[in-house]
């Protein structure tokens, strides 16, 4: 196997210094961080562009990257309808939810469950939250690096330590601005990685006609999967419903999303971002789907798992580009840098959002306990020092990841079954008036609970893999062809018997969100109804801005009757 050369080297620590520079120069420009509202918010001063393409970078990381092109070149093309879902969410979040932030305009998103339910919501909300996004940006962190040691030689301590030191580095230091602007370069970055695999790819194969051809020929283009089996992996319906509830859990009640849309200075420009955020993401998402085509051209009769040349398939896109590119001296650097900056992009988001949330959630309603108020100096050093506490975390719940096991899957798994009762429980206040606070945390908590259950409850049942990769034909001696651990791993990925594992947990992974989300909001609804009915609990006087636009016109009436009542 090729290794990277000091002009890949020299590639990789020019994009790094780039992105820690971009942190100095706001550092050292603009308010220089003097309020927290500059910090955390950008005193509201980003454009579209640059917040549209943030929110595009901060959902696609190194998870995506790697292993959407892997999920193609193993399973086809079926996951790519996925995209659909995401169209028609995208009004959903523009006019629905973000509105409500908006005009709450506080940095933490959960400002929003202490106005609308009281402080223990928002408590139990803010939790749910850090304990995810800590766990998800762990793993980003190691499995990108876990795939580059595999294939490049680069070892996974100097990555996770390389990618955490750098996005807390520049994200402490600029703010919110600086992750923002380093979105666009590492989202460009992204893009020109993608892209080098497609591109010579084709080349090689004699044009995308030819990739599309061979693909169809290996049963890679699947668009016809209408299974209403919950238990098939993807198919249209698991697809558009649980892609459709994922993005509005991510884009709608998400801490990350939200803080990025409050950057902007009013509701239509972020509505503009939003809406353009979309495409950009589908974009790069059928982008990777066709990276995976790609690969699959070019490793179809030689498969690298097979033949033991790689542990997993998400190691498949660093190992095809240094294949096919390590000719070129700096292309596999630059390749490398695209993989760190998908990296960097949801590590940086982390580190910034988290430091809101506990800023705002956690300290400064202690200080207000102690009937005391933190300064605004003393916030922004707070914000700092907590900046580089999580960025510290991260980096640890990185090393601690290589002994959980099925890291990528464990990820998206992670991100489904806390993501979605949050969301139902936001949706439980944003389009009810009958919601109150002991209904929503029963309805959060029982959510979490099934959630949790039925994501790792019980080992998965193998999954079937295509039958038509082989190891085969590699044209190698039989001295570089392990033939023991290809028929192992062969066997290992044949069609098992799943009627031996309890139906709940072959419920394929993107039910999970849609379930959370529902039980979350279908409990907390109920609870709320037994505790006014029984416990003569009610809902006090609420501003119709806390109401999704659906429902505020009713909520506003009702306060001018009772304004009416007190005059009389």
């Amino acid at each position: 196997m090729a290794s990277l050369v000091a002009a890949d080297y020299a590639v990789i620590v020019v994009t790094m210094l780039i992105s820690s520079g971009i942190g100095v120069y706001y550092w050292l420009t603009g308010g220089k961080q003097r309020s927290t509202e500059e910090y955390f918010m950008a005193d509201r001063s980003m454009r579209v562009a640059p917040v549209a393409i943030g929110l595009m970078v901060s959902y696609l990381s190194a998870v995506s990257l790697l292993g959407v092109s892997s999920e193609t070149y193993v399973y086809g093309t079926q996951y790519a309808v996925i995209n659909i879902s995401y169209g028609i969410a995208t009004p959903f979040v523009a006019y629905l939810y973000m509105p409500l932030f908006f005009k709450l305009g506080h940095a933490s998103a959960f400002e929003y469950l202490h106005k609308r339910f009281g402080k223990a919501a928002r408590m139990a909300g803010s939790f749910a939250f850090i304990l995810q996004l800590l766990l998800y940006s762990g793993v980003v962190l190691y499995a990108p690096a876990l795939a580059l040691e595999a294939t490049t030689g680069i070892s996974t301590a100097a990555s996770v330590i390389g990618m955490g030191l750098i996005c807390t580095f520049y994200s402490t230091i600029g703010g919110i601005k600086a992750v923002l602007i380093t979105d666009v370069f590492q989202g460009l970055l992204m893009l020109i990685a993608v892209i080098l695999v497609i591109a010579t790819a084709a080349v090689n194969a004699g044009g995308l006609d030819q990739i599309w051809e061979i693909a169809r020929e290996g049963s890679r283009i699947e668009f016809d999967s209408i299974s209403m089996d919950p238990t098939v992996r993807h198919t249209w319906w698991s697809l558009t419903f649980g892609g459709f509830f994922t993005y509005l859990s991510l884009y709608g009640t998400n801490q990350v999303q939200v803080q990025r849309m409050l950057t902007i200075k009013n509701a239509r420009d972020a509505q503009t971002a939003i809406w353009w955020s979309w495409p950009l993401s589908s974009l790069m998402s059928l982008s990777l789907c066709l990276a995976g085509l790609a690969i699959y051209a070019q490793y179809r009769d030689c498969d690298p798992l097979q033949t033991g040349r790689i542990n997993s398939y998400d190691q498949l896109m660093p190992l095809y580009v240094m294949d096919m590119l390590s000719a070129y001296p700096g292309v596999p650097g630059l390749f490398i840098a695209g993989i760190f900056s998908a990296g960097l992009s949801t590590i940086s988001a982390t580190v910034n959002s988290l430091a809101a949330v506990i800023l705002e959630d956690f300290i400064k309603p202690v200080y207000k306990l102690r009937d005391k108020e933190i300064t605004t100096t003393g916030s922004i050093i707070v914000s700092k020092i907590l900046a580089v506490i999580v960025g510290i975390a991260c980096i640890g719940l990185a090393f601690m990841g290589q002994f959980l096991g099925g890291l990528l899957q464990a990820a998206l798994t992670i991100f489904g079954v806390v993501g979605g009762p949050v969301f139902g429980m936001f949706t439980l206040g944003m389009f009810t008036r009958l919601g109150n606070q002991r209904g929503a945390i029963v309805g959060l908590l029982t959510s979490l609970v099934f959630s949790l259950w039925i994501g790792f409850g019980q080992p998965k049942p193998p999954i079937p893999n295509k039958v038509n990769v082989n190891g085969s034909d590699c044209g190698y001696a039989d001295a570089y062809y392990d033939h023991e651990k290809s028929s192992n791993l062969h066997f290992e990925y044949q069609q098992t018997d799943d009627d031996s594992y309890f139906y709940l947990y072959r419920v394929s992974y993107m039910w999970y969100c849609p379930l959370g989300s529902v039980i979350s909001f279908a409990v907390g609804w109920i609870s709320s109804w037994i505790s006014n009915l029984i416990l003569g609990e009610e809902t006090g006087d609420l501003e119709p801005d806390l109401f999704a636009s659906c429902l505020r016109k009713r909520e506003s009436k009702n306060l001018d009757k009772l304004d009416n009542i007190v005059a009389d």
